[in-house]
């Protein structure tokens, strides 16, 4: 049985920075929400406006924004950023669940593989010819590691992931269930009716503090790589094709799609079930909006959105009648509005 975390107050702002309103002795086991919390968890609340909601919390502790002092008469951390600290807080309670240390007798790793100190290769693991696995990195069940992977310190692969050969994983990546790395891309030539496949001889690259969401794939580049740049957050069901790169720091969301040699800028927000054209550059410090379509180059940082709002079948329906018309309409409008000008010109 695994051993409770406990942490004061006190033990919390020496680790985490942050202010102690009240006892910092008092110590909490858990986080959890303001409206389910116990006595032994610890809560947050960001945005003033919902400051009430203290007073019927039974959480024996708060984390607030220094502009909330006084908020409340139990104890508190008060931070710069509420939201922030807590997800610190709760990694501290919270560590990834690592399999034991060491190599499962049922693991099928090659001779030439190179298995860092500390690392845990759980069972039905397969590492191939020349692999290296980083120290403390954790494997879980059912992982294949094709032959040439390199993969770096403290990584942490759940069960059922596969890694084709010759791609490179940086230090402290999580790579979550079910998602495919290195995969051919949609590499394909015409000829006489049917379609010839192009090898794909490029890698993946992913940088440090990468993490893969489940069933997400990212496809090998055709001749270059297709490259995750460090600190990249990919969610669930993402598809990244060939030879795409992804720049540092940049967070996308579930079932996003992403067509290849794309390239993406660092610090870019994508919102769930957007789709990216292939060949075409995205500025840093761009945020696009959920279910936007992106046709072009975006060249300058700002929020971009496509999506139409939803409305009843049938106003969708008229709506979309008038959408197939919206060519002719303009042409029509653009020679009424040369007849005005000519008319008041004439007038004039």
């Amino acid at each position: 049985m695994a051993q409770e975390i406990r942490y004061s107050l006190k033990e919390l702002t020496e680790q985490l920075g942050g202010e102690v309103q009240g006892d910092a002795s008092v110590s909490v086991t858990q986080v959890a929400s303001l409206a389910h919390a116990e006595s032994y968890h610890i809560a947050f609340l960001a945005n003033p406006k919902y400051k009430e909601q203290l007073a019927s919390s039974q959480a024996g502790a708060f984390i607030l924004a220094r502009s909330m002092t006084g908020a409340s008469n139990k104890p508190c951390i008060l931070a710069d950023n509420p939201y922030t600290y807590f997800a610190k807080v709760s990694t501290l309670f919270n560590p990834p669940l690592r399999g034991d240390e060491g190599v499962h007798e049922r693991a099928v790793i090659h001779p030439s593989a190179v298995i860092g100190a500390g690392a845990r290769i759980a069972a039905n693991v397969v590492i191939e010819r020349d692999a290296v696995i980083g120290a403390g990195c954790s494997i879980a069940a059912g992982v294949v590691i094709g032959a040439g992977v390199q993969i770096g310190e403290n990584a942490l692969i759940y069960a059922n992931v596969t890694i084709y050969p010759l791609c490179v994983i940086g230090n402290n990546v999580i790579l979550h269930s079910g998602c495919v790395i290195g995969a051919d891309g949609f590499g394909l030539a015409p000829e006489a009716g049917r379609w010839l496949k192009i090898p794909q001889i490029g890698r993946v690259v992913i940088g440090n503090d990468v993490e893969v969401g489940a069933n997400t794939t990212i496809d090998r580049g055709a001749l270059d790589d297709t490259v995750i740049h460090d600190g990249v957050k990919l969610d669930n069901q993402i598809q990244v094709a060939h030879n795409v790169h992804i720049g540092e720091h940049t967070a996308i969301a579930a079932c996003t799609g992403i067509a290849g040699s794309a390239h993406i800028g660092a610090h870019c927000t994508i919102g769930g079930a957007a789709m990216i054209f292939g060949h075409i550059k995205i500025a840093d410090n761009v945020n696009v909006s959920t279910n936007t379509l992106i046709t072009k180059s975006l060249p300058k940082a700002g929020t971009y959105t496509s999506a139409l709002p939803f409305s009843e079948h049938s106003v969708w329906l008229k709506n979309a009648v008038q959408m197939r018309h919206l060519d002719s309409m303009a042409l029509r409008l653009r020679s009424l509005e040369q007849q005005l000008a000519s008319m008041e010109k004439n007038n004039g």
